[in-house]
């Protein structure tokens, strides 16, 4: 099929959105890309830009970082560009009816689940918490709930221990491929379009800390989930003393006889104990360093069969 050279708008923030903003500006006109203000972050406190901003300007493109899409002035810019269609990918923010209504191809959603499943804003962590074999992608047509619009294309990947990080950068590409594929059948109006079961939906609400704590009433599978699950944001954290470790990465340990809220130091492993075994912190952050091995930093510290570990 020829695929038609469109005009469009891109909004989106995280680096999950910049494979799908590259493969648009690649074979169409991006007019203009939306993203959300910039962050304050690091020890400086200072301002830097949303990976898609970034991506933007390398590529020529006008970006746009309205505190609110409610603004009549963006409605007015938005119908003012000529676009065809408006693609969304993890902006960060619902757009309101008259911006959903401004496209004559709609709005489109790059989203990082197998809707119906896991609507919302942390549908890749949700998936891991509930044990999920799968996480996948969406191409969705927007309307005004939270993604409850049809879809035409997904794609999926096996979870398989994949850290948060490794199957966002998996998803953003299978995402990006998954769109420019759709989107020729989108402009020529051949796509269909499914409707979500809403007796199968669920929602993936943004994930906080209390969703990632490590306590040691938890079963290793769940300790192990929320560790898989965590993020800068969001950590795994424990204390040991006046210590407190944020655990970056483990496994399941086949040492059976450490007992809950113990911790032991061998010499290649540092074993955290839990309801129905132990696991083993491979890489781990004290509070104050950077990141390490968990067996180098045990084998430092003065661990024996009566300490234990808390939750922070």
């Amino acid at each position: 099929m020829m695929v038609p050279r469109l005009r469009i708008v891109f909004m989106g923030t995280p680096e999950f959105a910049v494979p799908t903003l590259r493969a648009l500006a690649s074979a169409h006109e991006v007019v203009a890309v939306y993203t959300r203000p910039d962050a304050v972050s690091g020890r400086g406190r200072t301002l830097h830009p949303t990976p898609v901003k970034s991506a933007a300007l390398e590529l020529g493109i006008a970006v746009r970082q309205p505190s609110s899409l409610r603004d009549p002035a963006e409605v007015v810019y938005l119908r003012g560009v000529g676009a065809d269609v408006c693609v969304v990918a993890a902006y960060g923010a619902l757009l309101p009816t008259e911006i959903l209504e401004s496209f004559a191809l709609g709005c489109i959603n790059v989203h990082a689940s197998l809707l119906p499943s896991w609507r919302g804003a942390a549908p890749i962590q949700r998936a891991i918490l509930a044990g999920d074999e799968r996480v996948g992608v969406s191409i969705m047509r927007m309307e005004e709930g939270l993604d409850t619009g049809p879809y035409c294309a997904t794609a999926a990947t096996i979870v398989d221990g994949k850290s948060v990080p490794q199957l966002t950068d998996e998803l953003a590409e299978l995402g990006a491929r998954l769109l420019a594929d759709a989107l020729p059948r989108i402009a020529s109006g051949t796509c269909d379009w499914i409707s979500q079961d809403e007796s199968e939906a669920t929602y993936a609400a943004k994930i906080t800390k209390d969703d990632v704590r490590l306590e040691p009433t938890l079963s290793v599978t769940e300790a192990l989930r929320r560790v898989q699950a965590s993020s800068p944001t969001a950590p795994s954290r424990l204390r040991l003393g006046t210590t407190g470790i944020t655990l970056l990465s483990a496994t399941r340990a086949d040492d059976a006889g450490v007992a809950p809220g113990e911790i032991r130091s061998t010499r290649t492993q540092l074993l955290l104990g839990f309801t129905d075994g132990a696991i083993a912190a491979l890489t781990i952050k004290p509070d104050g360093r950077n990141s390490m091995d968990g067996a180098a930093w045990g084998r430092g510290q003065r661990i024996d069969t009566t300490t234990r570990w808390e939750s922070v």
